[in-house]
């Protein structure tokens, strides 16, 4: 199939977990890369070698452990900020995850300053986003006394833009939206949201979460007027480790804004009466850092770095091509979102009338296919097109055409062991 990785076999081999054969003889078919992606053994292997050989705490051991382990945390941020090709490395804060590096923002644009939030602000984001780009800011609201608004959702899975001029405004504080949507798998023009909320002075905030893992992205190469101000993505879901994220800001915004987190190693100086700051990025890596997790994020952008994100991205798309054809073959199946595969990323969401999703999941994973099923964090998106629950499968850049033929299968069969024809 055209825009398949070259050599996916050999691919598909980096990752141990895909060779695992099920209790029942089956092989696993991981349809689930959106809410985690698999490890490759680089990554593993890098996370291991740093724990057996490496081991010591960042920034304060005066010892060649501490000196090795600090080296490898640093340059963890020096690949984290050549994958996102950020203008500087100190603009890239190592958070827990993406929903840590949101709340931060959320946190800190209280307090007086440029970008200080307060009564008759508006914030702006959008009905397609994942809770934890709804919730902080609704919190941010609550505190200041500031608007909440949002973009709207077409019929097809698309921004509403059609009153962008009405909805961000000079009254608009920041604008906040999700690159890649994790349930209708849009692609959202950030661009041209960028250039109208930079018109009316506005920070941009950017979810790259499920962007990330399969996007090229060159923050240095963008228009200043079409670039994020703010953008963060999750390590898990980019073939790194749970329990790391990064968030990426502007380093004059990063310098303006207060602390999140207080503690050790964020601090210049402390004294009983009042505490100085250390420069970014560590005013806000308070405490010990997820250090090894680091290390394996830092293997993790390596091996997509090595593979193109390019051919990541056109994998991405040959095989969301090819699932829906093969779920427009299913009868009765709804897919939410775009339909046409170059318009969105490699999560589809779909419903197949008179089965709960959860039934349709756990007939799959009888099979040995791994999708998800529920909510996925969007309530406010599926209230949108009337559902309270998807099916989603989400593939990645190990999914193979078979696997897709695998889902196929498996929904027919579901079909027929429900007696729906």
């Amino acid at each position: 199939m055209e825009g398949l990785l070259p050599d996916l076999e050999v691919v598909r081999k980096d990752f141990p977990i895909l060779s695992r054969v099920l209790a029942d003889g089956r092989p696993l078919v991981y349809l689930d890369s959106a809410n985690t992606s698999q490890k490759p053994q680089v990554v593993i292997d890098t996370m291991v070698d740093h724990l057996e050989r490496h081991n010591a705490n960042i920034a304060r051991a005066m010892h060649q452990l501490g000196a090795e382990s600090t080296a490898a945390y640093e340059a963890a941020r020096d690949k984290v900020s050549a994958f996102l090709g950020a203008p500087d490395r100190d603009e890239v804060v190592f958070t827990k995850n993406i929903t840590e590096g949101l709340n931060l923002l959320a946190n800190t644009l209280v307090w007086p300053g440029q970008h200080q939030v307060g009564p008759g602000d508006e914030i702006v984001i959008t009905e397609m986003e994942h809770h934890s780009n709804i919730v902080p800011w609704q919190l941010l609201c609550e505190r200041t006394g500031a608007t909440l608004r949002w973009f709207g959702i077409t019929d097809d899975g698309h921004l509403d833009l059609s009153n962008i001029d009405e909805l961000v405004t000079e009254r608009t504080k920041v604008v906040s939206l999700v690159w890649v949507s994790n349930m209708l798998g849009t692609v959202n023009p950030i661009d041209a949201i960028a250039r109208r909320a930079h018109e009316v002075g506005a920070l941009v905030v950017v979810d790259a979460a499920q962007a990330a893992p399969q996007l090229p992205i060159d923050l240095a190469a963008m228009p200043v007027e079409e670039r994020p101000d703010v953008l963060g993505f999750t390590g898990h879901k980019t073939v790194g480790p749970t329990g790391i994220g990064v968030l990426w800001a502007r380093r004059d915004m990063l310098d303006q804004l207060p602390p999140f987190l207080g503690g050790g190693e964020m601090i210049e100086t402390v004294t009983m009466e009042r505490s100085t700051y250390a420069p970014v990025p560590h005013k806000f890596e308070a405490g010990t850092p997820p250090i090894v997790e680091a290390v394996g994020l830092g293997a993790a952008v390596d091996y997509l770095s090595g593979l193109g994100m390019d051919n990541v991205h056109r994998h991405e798309q040959a095989v969301t091509a090819y699932a829906l054809a093969g779920l427009a073959t299913v009868p009765g199946l709804r897919v939410f979102g775009p339909l046409d595969a170059t318009q969105r990323g490699g999560a589809v969401s779909f419903e197949i009338p008179g089965i709960h999703p959860h039934d349709v999941a756990t007939v799959l994973d009888s099979r040995g296919i791994a999708v998800r099923a529920g909510h996925s964090c969007t309530k406010p998106t599926h209230a949108r097109f009337g559902v309270q629950s998807t099916t989603r499968m989400s593939s990645y850049l190990y999914t193979t055409p078979a696997e897709i033929d695998a889902l196929i299968d498996g929904l027919e069969y579901t079909r027929s062991y429900f007696k729906l024809g």
